[in-house]
């Protein structure tokens, strides 16, 4: 169990409840999860109408075009994300990466309305697993599908034991 795991487990009683404070500690967890999510973009893209006329790298872009933007290939730049396939959720640490070339729940004024409950629940989830478990996929190479969300073929079996008193 990572230390600020640790840390909060050890601070609680037993069945005591995660708090505001406690969920704003789990700063290396959150970098991983965003990791987890640039490699794995919960979402595949959207389209979006040109407003007027574009001109994109000698290309004309008409009024009223629809345009498609991939959110996992964004994740993927190296001119953002150097070594684009190594998991490192150190990228998120600090200031993070370059604003709009991460974006698994979009940007501006488009920003999914659930970020932050999903961050939440996330927490959450990841802190008790963690705390009361040891696990292991069942399936280690399970094949994904897009359609649209990535989603595990076989439902992701896992096998929960709970860690020794």
């Amino acid at each position: 169990m990572r230390t600020e795991q640790k840390e909060i487990a050890t601070s609680k009683e037993v069945r005591e409840y995660l708090n505001w404070d406690d969920i704003q500690k789990m700063k290396h967890t959150w970098d991983v999860v965003s990791e987890v999510l640039r490699l794995t973009s919960p979402i595949t893209g959207s389209f979006r109408e040109a407003l007027v006329d574009l001109n994109y790298q000698g290309y004309i872009i008409p009024k009223g075009w629809k345009l498609y933007w991939n959110g996992a290939v964004t994740h993927m730049d190296p001119k953002f994300f150097p070594n684009t396939k190594k998991f490192d959720p150190s990228r998120f640490e600090g200031a993070g990466p370059t604003p709009f070339s991460y974006v698994p729940f979009g940007g501006g004024p488009r920003m999914c309305l659930g970020k932050e409950f999903a961050r939440l629940e996330i927490l959450v989830f990841i802190h008790n697993v963690v705390k009361d478990f040891r696990w292991k996929l069942l399936i280690p190479n399970e094949k994904i599908e897009y359609d649209p969300m990535p989603t595990p073929i076989e439902g992701l079996p896992v096998l929960l034991q709970p860690h020794s008193s």
